[in-house]
């Protein structure tokens, strides 16, 4: 079956939950077109129709108690989408939104983003409808206890490795790490993202912030364009990713001018105040808009403000935009918003942040345009790294780290480039990145047999 076949295949289903994934699936099978019309084993190995469909996907019932006595039910889900390269590897996500349409799109994005990093991962990703805002501790720890009391059936240290995601942090995952040895009386490497004392990894935090921008500057050098120091920048997103990213920026010399959350935008033309937005995000837990109480001259952008296809942080003129926040978030309209402003580069922290035609449109304009599969690589190739150092039972500096993941990072943009040279399309970073993780998953599938 050829791509143009199997995408009308998928398109002629009901596919409502499913949209997302079957987004990121159309743009890998458009992109892999000049590799599949230069090599006959991927079509004469049915790689793209074995390739879309994950291995397995595991959805459990989640029931756990809370803290006024009352029997609460969610669901839990794993995708263990491929593990051609290594132990499915990638996040849980605890978010309302979370359904097995959301996750197979994670799951699958994951698989070119692990494969890009040149490192031995598979690709997966797994979660819950629970929402962790506004429950204690204790309802989080059981919650925690009852999702994993399911998942530890089907991970292992050699099998499948989650991390974090959207609402799992340090503590979600202290709680399910706490859990498995418990029922397991094994302390295995099976979580990344771990809390420091028990097995964790420095930088961890930082990673995927630190590693878009990482990627972001070396894409300027081999673009040959002016790099970030003095610069502009919009970030949007307020979470780990967007906030390590304004760090980052910071320590180049650039000027990041805004931040957002659900609720609405902030633009400060000074430069955010990051050290305010960590103590509102990660300490008090509040609003953006209570930023302007301390900065009165910044400006607080409610989301009402601007109409439903057009979103405030992405009206900002700017050099760079680093969308961190989530899927499908930066429209067309907000495109053509940054392209009338003078934005010259667009790199992805989020996952598949950008819409289809917001991506066209960078294309179209020349617009350096980093995909999140490649530019958000720093948050696994760092849990990566966890694992090495749990498997060797030691710790690696910061440094380390850090220089690792520079490293890491730089290697990735190479890649990108010289694929998009070697395959004609010189210049796109999504077909680059998409060819590249495709032919190393495909290569090692081929290899195995079936």
């Amino acid at each position: 079956m050829s791509g143009e076949e199997l995408i009308k295949r998928f398109e002629s289903a009901d596919c409502n939950e499913n949209k997302v994934f079957y987004q990121a699936m159309e743009e890998v099978i458009y992109s892999i077109a000049p590799l599949l019309e230069s090599d006959e084993r991927y079509r004469q190995n049915s790689i793209i129709e074995r390739l879309v469909v994950p291995d397995r996907v595991i959805k459990f019932k989640v029931v756990w108690m809370d803290d006024n006595q009352n029997i609460q039910v969610n669901t839990g889900y794993r995708v263990q989408f491929n593990n051609a390269l290594g132990p499915y590897k990638g996040g849980l996500r605890f978010h309302p939104t979370v359904n097995e349409g959301v996750l197979k799109f994670l799951a699958f994005e994951q698989i070119f983003k692990n494969s890009l990093t040149g490192l031995p991962i598979g690709g997966g990703k797994g979660g819950s409808d629970f929402d962790p805002k506004g429950k204690s501790d204790f309802e989080v720890m059981k919650f925690c206890s009852a999702f994993m009391t399911e998942l530890h059936k089907y991970i292992g240290a050699r099998i499948d490795v989650p991390a974090g995601d959207i609402g799992v942090g340090a503590r979600e995952i202290g709680y399910l790490f706490g859990e498995y040895k418990k029922i397991t009386s094994s302390y295995d490497g099976i979580l990344t993202g771990k809390p420091f004392m028990f097995g964790g990894s420095l930088m961890r935090p930082e990673a995927t912030g630190y590693g878009l921008i990482y990627f972001t500057q070396t894409m300027l050098e081999l673009e040959e364009k002016e790099p970030l120091a003095g610069k502009i920048c919009t970030v949007s997103g307020s979470g780990n990713v967007a906030l390590h990213a304004i760090e980052k920026l910071y320590h180049l010399g650039a000027i990041p001018v805004s931040c957002s959350d659900s609720r609405g935008t902030i633009h400060d033309p000074k430069g955010v105040d990051l050290e305010l937005l960590k103590e509102m995000k990660f300490v008090r837990r509040v609003s953006l808009e209570d930023y302007v109480d301390t900065h009165p001259d910044a400006k607080y952008i409610p989301k009402e403000d601007y109409p439903e296809e057009a979103h405030a942080v992405w009206d900002i003129p700017c050099y760079a935009a680093f969308p961190c926040a989530t899927q499908n978030e930066l429209t067309g309209m907000d495109a053509q918003n940054l392209i009338a402003n003078g934005v010259e580069v667009v790199a992805e922290g989020a996952n598949m942040p950008s819409t289809p035609k917001a991506i066209n449109d960078f294309l179209s304009h020349k617009i350096c345009f980093a995909p999140a599969k490649a530019a958000n690589a720093g948050g696994v190739a760092v849990s990566e790294f966890e694992m090495a150092q749990n498997a060797a039972m030691g710790k690696w500096s910061f440094e380390k780290v850090d220089e690792r993941l520079k490293t890491t990072m730089q290697q990735i943009a190479k890649r990108v480039v010289l694929t998009a040279q070697d395959y004609g399309v010189d210049g796109n970073y999504v077909d680059g990145a998409n060819i590249a993780g495709f032919k190393r998953v495909a290569d090692a599938m081929i290899a195995e047999g079936i």
